[in-house]
């Protein structure tokens, strides 16, 4: 059996560490029990978050029971952004995003078991520290040029804006929460980010002041592209879990294009594909990088992973479709909707407009002239049924689930019409 550390490292899991000589002796000694935490800052977990439930699923695949924080508490304050201070959301908003978390955190773990992981909530033991119990119990452990060397607090402190006493405390919180998992639960190993090493080592400092005891921190590598932009910088933001916030078919058309140089990385870091297998797609990004198998491959296990096979399958079906060699109307709404959005668009009248109306209003053609030879000389598709009567008009019989109605010029030429009531 592979190493634990080894295999870690092999994927690209693993960036800061403290002994790792240390560390991998307590992973091969036994089970141990370990913590990353999330914060509610947004409805929903993205990329970023991935690479932590992935990581604890490896850890947990070994025999090490996980502890997924949700920061119900920390939430409500906010870690330091390197630029800006945070919006302070409503309790009750922070509230919802912490079951939205709580569920999607769900999906990645296992509830049951010797090493069953178990869901906890900082919010349990912070709401209740009166201000005396946090300067007097907590506060005299930390020390303020270590507290202000930190990364983001030093770069706040050196800009315009600075940073408030509010951001600034979100460290020593933090550090209470592996003190309290510590006690409660055994706990003897965070992970995080590379962004959050100050605030894990912080944790670690203080167990070693309060107990005495030696705890051990690990960190994932933040992931970029391999052109050094931020991952799904160019299109348009975090990569979300979400599927409100990002449809499954937008999710797994991400995937899909990463680029070659990306591609055998991220198979690494994203997926749970055994070696032999990344390592033989990786020869087929050398050998056949016109197939791309290589992204196929990401994009069906990430997609599974985030949204299950149902939905992979969908996406597939809705891919092939879109092209011709499957059935539109088999397709539900929401995944046409995603996969048509980029389309361009027009609008028709059921029952007067024809083909050579809709080729013209959504620019597929330039006039009605042109949509005519278009038609006689087959090549205009209406929801991928080759049109021969240019005449004929589009009738509701004609509308997909929806509500639109896809054109098709030649074989790479999509648009969608909607249908628009008469005056």
């Amino acid at each position: 059996m592979t190493d634990l550390i080894d295999e870690l490292q092999w994927r690209g899991l693993i960036r800061q560490h403290t002994d790792l000589d240390a560390l991998r002796e307590v992973l091969n000694s036994g089970p141990v029990t370990f913590y990353c935490g999330f914060d509610p800052t947004a409805a929903s977990l993205h990329h970023g978050h991935l690479v932590q439930l992935i990581l604890m699923r490896h850890l947990q695949n070994a025999g090490h029971r996980p502890l997924a924080l949700v920061g119900g508490a920390t939430g409500l304050i906010g870690d330091p952004r390197m630029s800006g201070e945070r919006t302070l959301q409503p309790k009750e908003v922070v509230t919802q995003w912490v079951e939205n978390l709580r569920k999607q955190i769900s999906q990645f773990l296992s509830f049951e078991g010797d090493n069953a992981a178990v869901m906890v909530n900082n919010l349990d033991w912070t709401q209740d520290i009166s201000a005396i119990e946090l300067l007097r119990d907590l506060g005299k452990h930390f020390r303020m040029g270590t507290m202000l060397s930190k990364d983001a607090v030093a770069r706040r402190l050196s800009s315009k804006e600075g940073i408030s006493y509010t951001e600034f405390s979100y460290q020593v919180l933090q550090a209470n929460d592996f003190l309290q998992l510590y006690r409660q639960y055994g706990c003897v190993l965070e992970t995080g980010g590379d962004d959050q090493w100050g605030n894990l080592v912080g944790g670690m400092d203080l167990i070693h002041k309060v107990e005495g005891a030696d705890v051990h921190v690990m960190t994932t590598p933040l992931i970029t592209k391999a052109d050094g932009t931020k991952f799904g910088k160019s299109e348009g933001g975090a990569i979300w879990l979400s599927p409100e916030l990002m449809t499954p078919y937008a999710f797994y058309q991400f995937w899909l294009n990463v680029d070659d140089a990306d591609v055998v990385r991220f198979l690494k870091v994203f997926t749970f594909l055994p070696r032999e297998e990344i390592e033989s797609l990786a020869e087929q990004v050398e050998s056949e990088p016109f197939r791309r198998a290589a992204q196929r491959a990401l994009a069906r296990e990430v997609t599974a992973l985030v949204h299950g096979e149902d939905a992979v399958e969908r996406v597939i079906a809705a891919s092939q479709a879109l092209w011709g060699s499957g059935d539109m109307r088999a397709i539900d709404a929401a995944t046409l909707a995603s996969a048509t959005a980029h389309l361009p668009r027009g609008e028709v009248t059921l029952g007067e407009s024809t083909i050579v109306d809709a080729l013209v209003a959504t620019g597929l053609e330039r006039g009605r002239t042109a949509a005519r030879r278009t038609v006689a000389s087959g090549g205009a598709y209406l929801n991928n049924v080759k049109v021969e009567d240019e005449d004929a008009p589009l009738t509701s019989e004609d509308v997909l689930a929806d509500g639109s109605i896809l054109i098709r010029k030649g074989r790479r030429n999509l648009a969608v019409v909607r249908p628009v009531e008469t005056a």
